[in-house]
């Protein structure tokens, strides 16, 4: 199976770098991601912009199979939606993939189930509408203002259909049903790109939060609504998971067993984690740890 990451470097530069302890630890977990994943999954593939090659390959040496820069299709779109390059990346595949967060570090290869389903991805994220950060009703009020705007034919049926309400936690995401993601992340960039959605969007408030809207909960809209319907393209598609749920997935324990990390958002920031993935690092891949510091004390060295 085909390992696939991406960046695209404008959110980065704009907003993400905040996410983590330091931009030093950003590159560590590139390299703890990229080195884990390689032992069981190659060939390894990067999707990014000239800024991210410079910075992940020139810079810091990462040794990717291939190297694409897809993601300078986005160089205007706005950073917020900063899901849209793992989007750009997903629309790119035509084999079997897992598209590997570089917050997620595979110890072990995923089970023999995930590697040969249909869809895969870390866990489902059920919510209750109004008491979850995923607000679908917060992206159709700002829609409603517009006069032509579109919303994908799965979304509204999704919307309408009683089902209970989740999101598909991408972490990893990926599988052998290239044609089906493709649709899905054509659908998910179309929502984004329409000319009367993109300037109704422009007056989201927290874009950046809403952006699990655009690659999570449209995801299980399209899986539910193409599952259902006997007429669709992929009728019966199916999604597995590594975790059976949100609670297992935070199960530190199970977690290990698995031989899966995910530093899931506030965790990035945590000093004593930061400091676990700079010992492992350094332990495991000194040359790696070595190239990050000389690449770091050349940027400070030109900002002088």
């Amino acid at each position: 199976m085909r390992a696939v990451w991406s960046f695209w470097s404008k959110p980065y530069q704009a907003h993400r770098s905040r996410v983590w302890a330091s931009e030093k630890h950003h590159l560590l977990s590139w390299i703890l991601s990229t080195e884990t994943a390689r032992r069981h999954y190659r060939p390894a593939i990067l999707h990014t912009d000239d800024a991210g090659a410079r910075m992940l390959v020139d810079g810091l040496g990462l040794e990717f199979d291939e190297v694409h820069t897809t993601l300078n299709v986005l160089a205007r779109h706005d950073p917020d939606w900063w899901a849209l390059g793992k989007l750009c990346a997903y629309r790119a595949q035509r084999e079997p993939f897992v598209h590997i967060d570089n917050d997620v570090y595979l110890w072990k290869p995923l089970p023999r189930e995930l590697e040969e389903a249909p869809l895969l991805a870390q866990n489902a994220e059920n919510f209750v509408l109004g008491q979850s950060f995923y607000q679908p009703q917060a992206l159709e009020a700002a829609l409603s203002r517009a006069l032509k705007s579109w919303l994908p034919p799965e979304w509204i049926w999704y919307r309408k259909s009683g089902l209970g309400s989740r999101g598909e936690c991408c972490g990893i995401f990926g599988g052998h049903h290239v044609e089906f993601i493709r649709h899905y992340a054509s659908q998910a960039m179309r929502l984004v790109e329409h000319p009367s959605n993109a300037s109704a969007l422009a007056r989201l408030p927290d874009k950046i939060a809403h952006t699990v809207l655009i690659e999570q909960y449209l995801l299980a809209a399209c899986i539910e609504y193409h599952r259902i319907h006997a007429d669709s393209r992929f009728p019966d598609i199916e999604i597995r998971y590594l975790f059976c749920s949100i609670e297992d997935a935070f199960d530190a324990e199970h977690a290990a067993r698995l031989g899966y990390t995910h530093l899931i958002a506030d965790s990035k920031r945590n000093r004593a984690l930061a400091d676990r993935l700079e010992a492992r690092v350094v332990r495991d891949y000194p040359d790696h740890y070595r190239r990050c510091m000389d690449y770091l004390e050349s940027r400070r060295s030109l900002q002088v």
